[in-house]
């Protein structure tokens, strides 16, 4: 495997296996080959060869074209067994509930995985509490007690604690839970983001109130101004970068099963809108790895000593030459192969909780999703806020939805349609008579925080935060310049180690007068990235996503309320099913983001 100091780093910190003394068990082709071999264990269940599938699912990954989302890297073959990233539990209005689910948690996150709640059928503060006589404390006192759970859990040291917590926008204490995070002190292991209607859009731009419903007996408990609750949403994210929106009425009209429930929250990151009890296993493609020079495309994947054929990768990089292409068969290949290990990894799992277990295995939902995206741009040549970019986006995962949906119906031809399939959106004669879909959903936009340090490329769909940069990881800290910069720059012979240091204490390009404009084009960062652009980049994926996005509208510390209040409308216009806004050098970052 071709890794980074960087990525050795971090798998011998957090991902290879270890003895009770802290000492190393495996190398990391040993740690790919362990996943491998329990993501094709299920191959028998229907017929399949697990040897062949295990050395398939191995080449993707020693070749760091896909990963799975972290747990599968953690536990895979081991005793805890727990793979996936996402679950999303159900917080009713009843003591019994609330501590169910707050215990289910603790298994959830002791496990690695990442869990989501609306606490809207909570009833308010100071509601009456019928069987005891007394006084209802409200949902944000409970979420300090799940806030306080998940301090003392802390994932084993493997992954920080993480829990996304959602409250209505009709909820009588909205005003509360928008001003929570303010003290820094509370709920910090929370993102927080508000459910917003369609209701309170409307409401917002004609400048009217709203209902607050008592979620207890749905009675109107007052009227509020839409831009009052609106500019208190506003302020909080430019002091905080919390809450973030989600549109849920949105998410909603895309929920693949109406039938079995409505989604009320997201994963922490919010790129994965569940149902209560369900979970989801993602993985992402590199999508660096995709790029090739313009005559040397591999017709397909086949094995790793093909790969490293591959003449792109040989030689210094320079992006300005126009002779980089996509491999779409290789591609179209890599989908179909990363569909049925996360549908076997499903099988594999194993569950902490036995009503996700069934949730889960009723939809078989998974969340294919991509990962290097600012980096293939360099390396085509393509400035990443530029409306080629985004016509670009639309282009690959329109194509990659498309993929892996065909993926999905030729293994429910195989092995039968997700259980709850009937009832489901896509029960139509047409899908019908092919078999049916394998999987609810089967694309995802995740953040790959670490992952993306692994495969040695740019997170998710993000632009690069910075050329050169520090950062830190738990208690690691990791220094980074980007490779393609430092190849380019030797290639059109202005490199010097001085130069690195200026950028090192920049971070950007700008201003320096010996780098070339044309360059300078090619490498813009996340501060120096309009709003309006970095949303128009989202919903350009949003569009051919089958669940969410994961992304982050990077703000300078100058931006005003003003510029956060038009990226949350304009989210809303553009068909985001979310938003989430930081203010470089507001009062507290949000929490980092999960690995998934």
């Amino acid at each position: 495997m071709q890794l980074t100091e960087n990525a050795l780093t971090i798998l011998r910190a957090r991902y290879l296996l270890k003895d009770e003394q802290g000492n190393i068990l495996e190398t990391p082709e040993e740690m790919i080959r362990r996943v491998a071999k329990t993501i094709a264990g299920p191959e028998s269940l229907y017929g399949g060869n697990p040897q062949e599938w295990e050395g398939k699912f191995y080449d993707i990954m020693s070749n760091l074209l896909f990963l799975p989302n972290t747990p599968a890297l953690i536990n895979a073959g081991k005793d805890i067994g727990q793979l996936a990233a996402c679950f999303v539990l159900p917080v009713d209005d009843s003591m019994k509930s609330i501590f169910d689910s707050l215990k289910n948690a603790a298994l959830i996150l002791q496990s690695g995985g990442g869990t989501g709640f609306s606490f809207s059928k909570l009833r308010p503060r100071a509601d009456l509490v019928k069987s005891t006589g007394g006084i209802a404390s409200g949902p944000v006192s409970f979420m300090r007690i799940y806030n306080t759970a998940t301090e003392v859990i802390k994932q084993g040291g493997a992954r920080r604690g993480a829990n996304m917590g959602i409250l209505k926008i009709d909820h009588p204490d909205i005003i509360e839970f928008i001003k929570i995070k303010r003290n820094e002190k509370e709920l910090t292991n929370f993102n927080i983001s508000v459910a917003v209607t369609d209701v309170f859009m409307q409401a917002l731009k004609d400048d009217s109130e709203y209902d607050l419903i008592n979620p207890r007996n749905r009675r109107v408990m007052g009227r509020v101004r839409a831009h009052d609750v609106f500019n208190e949403i506003v302020e909080s994210a430019w002091e905080t970068g919390d809450p973030g929106l989600v549109f849920i009425d949105r998410i909603n009209r895309d929920n693949p099963t109406p039938h079995i429930g409505e989604i009320e929250s997201t994963n922490p990151c919010g790129e994965q809108p569940l149902l209560p009890f369900e979970s989801c296993v993602l993985g992402s493609i590199n999508l660096v790895k995709m790029v090739v020079k313009k005559g040397s495309r591999i017709q397909g994947f086949k094995d790793s000593s093909k790969r490293k054929k591959n003449p792109s990768a040989a030689g210094p990089l320079d992006p300005l030459t126009p002779v980089f292409e996509i491999d779409w068969e290789l591609l179209s290949s890599l989908v179909r192969t990363a569909v049925r290990f996360l549908d076997n990894a499903i099988d594999a799992n194993k569950y902490p909780v036995t009503e996700i277990e069934k949730m889960h295995k009723g939809n078989r939902k998974i969340g294919l999703g991509v990962m290097g995206w600012a980096d293939m741009l360099i390396k085509l040549g393509v400035r990443y806020n530029s409306k080629k970019a985004f016509g670009l986006a639309r282009e690959l995962m329109s194509f990659i939805r498309e993929r892996a949906r065909e993926a999905s119906i030729e293994l429910a031809h195989e092995r039968g349609a997700f259980p709850n399939f009937k009832g489901s959106i896509y029960d139509t004669p047409e899908i019908s008579a092919k078999g049916g879909l394998r999987n609810a959903t089967t694309t995802t936009i995740a953040p790959t925080g670490t992952l993306s340090i692994i495969a040695g490329c740019s997170s998710g769909i993000e632009p690069l935060f910075a050329i050169a940069y520090k950062k830190q990881v738990l208690d690691t800290t990791l220094y980074e310049t980007h490779q393609y910069f430092i190849e380019t720059a030797k290639a059109r012979g202005f490199y010097t180690t001085q130069l690195i240091e200026r950028i090192s204490k920049n971070g950007t390009l700008r201003g320096i007068k010996e780098i070339p404009a044309d360059i300078k084009k090619l490498y813009p960062t996340a501060h120096e990235i309009s709003p309006e652009d970095h949303i128009e980049m989202q919903a350009a994926f949003q569009e051919f996503t089958d669940n969410a996005v994961s992304k982050t509208v990077n703000l300078k510390h100058r931006a005003t309320r003003d510029d956060i209040a038009r990226a949350f409308i304009l989210a809303y216009d553009k068909g985001c099913k979310g938003i989430t806004v930081f203010r470089y050098g507001s009062k507290h970052a949000p929490l980092v983001k999960m690995e998934e």
